[in-house]
């Protein structure tokens, strides 16, 4: 039994496996993953589901089944990982951030059986496409890219602050530049914000603009700090992902 919850872990637990790429159970477990997304956002047409509610709902009851088996398993193998008690082994597992979105997944897959009310009903059956999130405890570009941003979260900080700074500014001076032409739009700060957000992330939708020279003036300004602040973040995280890549190489060779 020792010797089938070793094999076990190494086939649920990436690093561990000692071949290329996923694991077999792994990759059948990705597969499943994507197919009950797909399903899950098929299920919200209409002309799909007409007539086919039993059959989504056995096929949906099926998933769950099949994810809450996983989990389980991953439970069960844990302590191969870790040291110390089993029990706190398994209890620091179930509550790490991986294991809260997996508990989710099976609740909202069992969702018909445990809420009576429409409207949460409907919710939690679109909280099945956090499905998607699994994929992240299979993906070892994914741990890179999340060891990066808490490299990197510092800078990150500091470039959310300056967007903050500047939303505010820019929507502030647009208030006060045509707050009494455009009230409806620029009538107060947090009206002037939605034109502050969609300029300086550079989106620019046309529903809201300046119309003096004064607000063009401000509006060209923060578009142009717009295309700056973008910048940032987008090199922080390259620069932090490159390094964790080369990290992850050197660690290959060694």
């Amino acid at each position: 039994m020792r010797n089938f919850r070793r094999a076990l872990f190494e086939q649920l637990d990436p690093p561990k496996w000692p071949g290329r790429g996923l694991s077999p159970l792994n990759a059948f477990l990705c597969v499943l993953i994507l197919i009950a997304t797909a399903l899950a956002v098929l299920e919200t047409e209409p002309l799909v589901t007409r007539g086919n509610e039993a059959l989504f709902h056995r096929i949906e009851i099926a998933f769950g089944t099949l994810f809450l088996l996983e989990f389980l398993a991953r439970l069960w193998v844990v302590p191969e990982g870790s040291d110390g008690p089993a029990w706190r082994c398994r209890l620091r597992f179930v509550l790490s951030p991986w294991s809260l979105i997996d508990i989710l997944v099976i609740v909202t897959s069992f969702a018909p059986f445990i809420a009576a009310n429409g409207q949460m009903l409907r919710l939690l059956r679109l909280a099945r496409i956090l499905r998607l999130a699994k994929l992240g405890r299979m993906s070892s570009a994914i741990q890179h890219l999340t060891h990066a941003i808490a490299s990197r979260r510092l800078e990150l900080g500091l470039t959310a602050g300056i967007a903050l700074g500047l939303l505010v500014f820019g929507a502030t001076a647009l208030y006060l530049a045509e707050g009494d032409i455009q009230p409806d739009k620029f009538g107060s700060i947090p009206r002037s914000l939605w034109w502050a957000i969609i300029t300086l992330t550079t989106i620019g939708y046309g529903d809201v603009y300046p119309v003096t020279v004064v607000g063009k003036i401000i509006a060209g300004f923060v578009a142009i700090c717009g295309i700056g602040l973008i910048a940032m973040p987008t090199g922080i995280l390259a620069a932090a992902f490159s390094d964790a890549m080369e990290r992850s190489r050197k660690a290959d060779c060694d």
